[in-house]
C-alpha cells in the first residue's frame, strides 16, 4: 500500500517532509537535510520520554495507555502470553519510545520497514549493540509485527541513550502486512476528530 493512500493523522500531517514527502517522526535525526530514519535522535527522544510527548507526532499523550509497533519475537510472545491467559512483561528494554494509537497504528502501514515482513534496513547503527543489533542494515523485519498498547511505560535517561519498558497489555493488533490495520485507523482518526 503506498503511503499516500493511508490515512494521515493531523499531527502527523504538520511534522517535516523528507525529499519523497514521507513525514519524519518526532524521534529521527537529521543530518543536514537528510532524515535518518533508522536512527534514533538521543536529545528528541529523552524529551518525548520525560514530557510525555509521542516519539512519531510530537505531540502531549494524555495518562492512561501508550502504543509501540513491535517486531516478530515481540509479538511472537506477546500472543503466545495472551492466549494462554498469562500476563506479558518483557523487562528487556527497547530504543523506541510509545506513541498515540493513530500515530503507531499509521507509522505501521507507512514505515517501509514495519509494514512488509520481507523489508530489510536502508541504514545502520552507528555502532551496533545488543539493543540496537536490530538497526544494522539489512536486518530483516521477520513474519507478524503488531501494534500494541500499554497501560503504562517506564523509561531511564542515560549518559548515551534513552530506554523504554512498557507494562500491562491493553490491546494487541497483529499483522503480517501492516495495511490490515487500515481500517482501525480510519475508526480511530474518526474517533479522536469528535
Amino acid at each position: 500500500m503506498r503511503f499516500e493512500s493511508v490515512p494521515m493523522p493531523a499531527a502527523v500531517a504538520a511534522r517535516p517532509r523528507d525529499t519523497r514527502g514521507y513525514p519524519v517522526p518526532a524521534i529521527t535525526p537529521w543530518e543536514g537535510e537528510e532524515p535518518q530514519f533508522a536512527l534514533t535522535d538521543y536529545e528528541r527522544s529523552a524529551a518525548c520520554a520525560r514530557k510525555r510527548l509521542c516519539s512519531v507526532c510530537n505531540q502531549g499523550m494524555p495518562q492512561g495507555p501508550v502504543w509501540r509497533v513491535v517486531g516478530a519475537a515481540e509479538s511472537a510472545a506477546i500472543g503466545e502470553a495472551l492466549a494462554a491467559g498469562r500476563p506479558y512483561r518483557n523487562l528487556a528494554p527497547t530504543l523506541e519510545g510509545p506513541g498515540h494509537r493513530a500515530c503507531m497504528l499509521y507509522a505501521s502501514m507507512v514505515c517501509p520497514y514495519l509494514a512488509r515482513p520481507n523489508a530489510r534496513r536502508g541504514m545502520s547503527a552507528a555502532e551496533p549493540d545488543d539493543l540496537t543489533a536490530h538497526v544494522v542494515r539489512g536486518a530483516v523485519r521477520g513474519t507478524m509485527g503488531a501494534v500494541v498498547g500499554f497501560g503504562e511505560y517506564e523509561y531511564a535517561v542515560t549518559e548515551t541513550r534513552v530506554l523504554f519498558r512498557f507494562l500491562d497489555v491493553v490491546e494487541f493488533l497483529p499483522h503480517d502486512t501492516a495495511d490490515a490495520h487500515l481500517d482501525e485507523l480510519r475508526a480511530e482518526l474518526a474517533r479522536t476528530a469528535k
